[in-house]
Order: structure tokens, then sequence, then C-alpha cells
């Protein structure tokens, strides 16, 4: 009983330090010394027999392993965001979206513009920073509440594109390793669940935005925000698109011999090839790979904080009860593996790293059971991308707080229903698609 206290409590923990505006590297193992008190777990190997489990070793345990198995790719990937943005690619391209459909489609220029980079494999993050100057553009000319800007970069990076087929995010290469699959792995099925999104998560982003301007909501500029520089020469669009194409072509060709580490020629092809295209725009093209690299400390440390609250919670006694519980839940096995990696996610605050802690546990046995291993792929990708959005969520935070500069109370409900909701809507039908055997 004080194990599942611990682990509930370590949980709103996370989650209320997070909201609070702590940081991850601090919340993490303060919140997982919280379950490990509360279930009793030694704090330190020197109190226990080798190998058996205490705090300090069950954290950094999660901690490492996550960095050794994904910072190659978290590397190559900040790195390619940040050439993309310094070449003046990310602009180029994002401005094209822009100006084509204009102030009218604001709210639509910007989701698709972080759309069309996320699915190149340009870095959640490096989008959020790139696209944010041209959405506070926008929204200034249209008028619209900038409350909701978190909302639209969030809704343009981590739904329909995150977890979809084909897409290079790790989020989508992550099961590869567990269930011998492809990033392809249930296209048909990650098609129509992506259309959905695409259509409902903008219908009620417009809708939620619409209802604040009838309520008087209007643009608010502030002395910080950022300009964009427009006599600074950009590249030519439709060639700002090449690494982006270059990326996913690489990722398709070696992913049947390399599984998830075709993503890390993918990412060099698409970095090397930004750099031959555009040379000649960079600012300083080693400073970018520096803050490149910067970036993706951060980012996986953020990630790897979470991972190891998860690898605390795992080793406690009521995180098994869960599992068993999720995993023995009557009626489609995938509902179970989605319940399991919706939760998991949700409690470290992490789709990635959701993934790694369940799938070690599910795969294996929802694979005995001969489950569909390309229906599971795509089921264990989208379920991770809904509850993961939770407010201690590191893109969430550094979205919302950092990068858009607002607070969770004002900004944190229009995030919640297109990367929450919508996600959790598209898994249920996933779910019965896969049910019904399409894509089998």
């Amino acid at each position: 009983m004080l194990s599942m206290i611990g682990l509930i409590g370590g949980l709103a923990l996370l989650i209320f330090l997070t909201m609070r505006g702590m940081n991850l590297l601090v919340v993490g193992p303060l919140s997982a010394l919280f379950v490990a008190l509360f279930s009793g777990m030694p704090l330190f190997p020197q109190l226990v027999a080798e190998g058996e489990v205490n705090f300090v070793s069950s954290y950094m345990g999660g901690f490492s392993s996550f960095v050794t198995s994904w910072y190659l790719m978290f590397l190559l990937g900040a790195i390619f965001g940040k050439v993309m943005e310094d070449s003046g690619a990310a602009d180029s391209v994002s401005r094209l979206v822009v100006n084509k459909l204009g102030m009218k489609f604001a709210v639509l220029a910007i989701v698709a513009a972080c759309a069309i980079l996320t699915y190149g494999g340009v870095s959640l993050f490096v989008v959020a920073f790139s696209v944010y100057p041209m959405a506070i553009s926008l929204f200034k000319q249209a008028n619209l509440p900038r409350r909701f800007i978190p909302a639209a970069l969030a809704f343009g990076s981590v739904t329909f594109t995150m977890t979809s087929a084909g897409s290079p995010e790790i989020q989508n290469w992550i099961p590869i390793e567990y269930l011998g699959t492809s990033p392809y792995a249930g296209a048909e099925v990650s098609a129509l669940v992506a259309v959905f999104m695409m259509i409902f998560g903008y219908w009620w982003l417009k809708r939620m935005i619409s209802k604040a301007v009838g309520r008087g909501e209007t643009f608010v500029s502030r002395d910080s925000d950022p300009t964009i520089d427009g006599e600074r020469p950009l590249p030519n669009p439709f060639l700002s698109f090449i690494p982006l194409v270059v990326v996913l072509v690489i990722s398709y060709i070696f992913h049947d011999d390399l599984k998830q580490s075709a993503l890390i020629i993918a990412l060099l092809g698409g970095i090397i090839t930004t750099y031959v295209l555009g040379r000649k725009y960079f600012k300083n093209f080693w400073n970018a790979i520096s803050e490149g690299t910067m970036g993706a400390l951060i980012a996986i440390g953020n990630t790897a904080a979470v991972v190891g609250f998860g690898g605390v919670a795992k080793a406690v006694p009521a995180f098994g009860t869960v599992v068993e519980a999720m995993t023995n839940i009557p009626g489609s096995p995938l509902i179970g593996a989605a319940i399991a990696v919706s939760v998991i996610a949700g409690m470290t605050g992490s789709a990635s790293g959701g993934q790694v802690i369940a799938l070690p546990l599910i795969a294996p046995h929802y694979m005995d059971m001969g489950v569909n291993p390309e229906a599971l792929h795509r089921t264990v990708a989208i379920s991770s991308g809904a509850l993961d959005s939770l407010p201690h969520n590191g893109y969430v935070v550094t979205t919302v707080r950092a990068i858009c500069g607002e607070t969770h109370q004002a900004a944190y409900g229009p995030v919640a229903a297109v990367t929450v909701i919508v996600p959790l809507i598209g898994l249920a039908i996933a779910i019965a698609l896969f049910s019904m055997g399409l894509g089998i």
C-alpha cells in the first residue's frame, strides 16, 4: 500500500514541481527519491548486496541506459536542426508555407510549417525555436491571443507527424528494436489516423481561438518579442526541402539492415546536404554545431531525468502490480499495450522514455500472445504521444515557458486539448481499425 502511495505521490510531485517551473534535472531524482522512500528501497548500492535494487543504481541505470542508446540520435538530430536554422533553410521552408497560406490562415500556416519540418527530421525543440518568430508575427497581424501559440507549435510537431509511419523522429523508431518492425509499420492505419488528427485537431484549435477572441482576447505585444530579419538572404525554399527529403530517403534505404541506427546515417546525410547546398548562407557553421550539441545535451538530459524516475518507479512493488493489471485487461491485447505505454509515458513525461521503459516489459508478453508486431508498433507509437504531454513533459515545459514565455496556467489548456485528447481519440481509432484487420 505504501509503495502504491509512493508511486502515485511521486508522479504527482513530479507534475507539481514541473508546473512550478523547477528544472527537470532536479525534479526527476527528487520525485524518484520520494517513490523510493515510501517503498522502503535502500538508497545506496553500498547498503545492499551486489546486484540488489537500490535508489542510486536504479535511477542512474535508467538515466545512463537511455543516454547510451539514444545520444547519437539526439546529437545528430539537434545539430541537423541547428544547421537548418543557421543556414536559413528552416526559415526558408517555413516562410514559403506561411507566405502561401497567408494571414487569413495564420494558425494553419504555423501548424503546417511545424509539421513539414518535424516530418523531415528536424528536432522538435529546434522546430519550435525556428517557427516561433513567424508565429509571433502572424498572430500579431491577425490579432490572435498569443497564449495559443504553444498549442499551434505543439500540434504541428508532436501529434500527427511525430508518431506517424515513416517519421524519422525517435518515437517512431524505438519500437523497431523490440518488435523487429520498420518505421513504416502499420502505414495504412497510420495515414488514416494522421488525417483524422490533422482535421479534428485543427478544427478544435481554431474553435478555441475563436471563442477566446469572442470573449475579447487580443494579441498583447512584449518588448522581448523576436523579429524576423527581412533583410537576410535565404536559400531557395525548394532547395531547402532537399535535406529533409534526404533524411527520409536514407532512413528508408537502411532501415531493414540497421534498424534504428539507420537514423544516424540519415541525420548525418541531412547535415552534410544542408552544408553543401547552403554553405554561403551560414552565419557560423561551427557555432551551429556547438549550439546543436548543447541543445542535444539539454534535451537528452531532461528526457533521461524522467527515464531515471521511471527506472526507480519500475523497481518498486507497486509498479509490477500496475503493469500486471494493465497487461491483463480483457479484450484486445492492443488495448492493454496502449494503456500500459500511455500510463508509463504519462508517469515519465516522455514519449520516448515511456517506450524505453514499457517495451522491454510488455513486448515479449504480447509477441508471445501472437499480436501482430506492425499493429503493436503503431499502437505503441501513437499511444506514447498522448499522455506524455502532461505538464511535466520536457518539450511542453520548454515550449510554453522558455520559447513562448507563457505560463502553464494560461497556455497549457489548449496544449493538452490538441496533444493529449486528440492523440487519445486517434489511438482509439487506430486500435479499432487494427482490430478489424485493416493494415495487418
